[in-house]
């Protein structure tokens, strides 16, 4: 039966279920062993402006992007466009779940699960308010994730999207106490988590090239360490990451190419 946890508890335990709601968690287990690998692949996929007629294309080839249903943090969904909810919808549908495609806020990245995982808590924090003609309110989203048949496996996957031009493009100084509010923020919601012991995989466009890493912790991998977006984790107690190999996924949409980072994770 699932516990039920206050706002607190749920906070102290890394994850809300919304804001100003409870967060239900279903049974987590107890490892007695390790769990057999499971392959993981994540996918950080910007879908772009610049030429609308690809996106559906690129988001058909991000499923596609290996032979096990990828786990995907989406950027710049409905960001001065529309209609990828719909393809991502067709695309990932079925053994998915796309959570937040549909949010009343955070609808721009979005995180696309795929089934053996089952979400059990999810949360979504503002990092800012949106400035006129330069961007749109910024949002964390973050999941736990717990694998159907090997309870133990559980871990959190966070998705957001910096804003641009603050330390890339134009260099605006103006423009970073939004950048360094949205970094304050992934760390602190990395460090909630990990600091229960769970481990965290997070994707962005992070709009910084020379990005270093979300917490500073010595501990967190990062699968790829130049361009603006990827993929990190940071390893907690009982779940062991082991990164196999990285890859590009082509999306002729703008500047973005799609980043994936094969795992195998298991309980130990």
């Amino acid at each position: 039966m699932a516990a039920t946890f206050t706002r607190r508890q749920a906070l102290l335990l890394g994850g809300a279920a919304a804001l100003g709601g409870a967060l239900t968690l279903g049974g987590t287990g107890v490892a007695s062993g390790a769990t057999p690998w499971v392959r993981l692949p994540v996918v950080t996929a910007n879908i772009g402006r610049d030429n609308l007629g690809a996106r559906e294309a690129a988001i058909r080839d991000v499923r596609n992007a290996d032979g096990t249903r990828p786990l995907v943090g989406w950027q710049e969904i409905r960001e001065g466009d529309d209609g990828e909810p719909a393809m991502i919808t067709k695309h990932f549908g079925g053994a998915y779940q796309n959570a937040f495609l549909f949010h009343d806020t955070s609808f721009r990245v979005p995180i696309s699960v795929p089934e053996p995982w089952n979400v059990i808590a999810r949360n979504t924090s503002l990092a800012h308010g949106g400035i006129a003609g330069i961007s749109p309110p910024r949002w964390l989203n973050e999941l736990v994730l717990q694998h159907q048949s090997y309870p133990a496996l559980t871990f959190a996957m966070l998705n957001t999207h910096y804003i641009f031009n603050a330390y890339n493009g134009d260099q605006n100084p103006n423009l970073r106490d939004e950048w360094d509010a949205l970094k304050r923020l992934h760390r602190e919601r990395v460090m909630a988590h990990y600091q229960t012991g769970r481990t965290v995989i997070w994707t962005a466009d992070t709009n910084r090239p020379d990005y270093d890493k979300a917490t500073g912790q010595d501990a967190e991998r990062r699968a790829f360490t130049t361009g603006i977006d990827r993929i990190d984790w940071l390893p907690g107690n009982g779940v062991q990451v082991d990164l196999l190999n990285t890859k590009v996924v082509p999306m002729h949409v703008d500047g973005h190419d799609a980043r994936v980072a094969i795992f195998n994770i298991r309980a130990v």
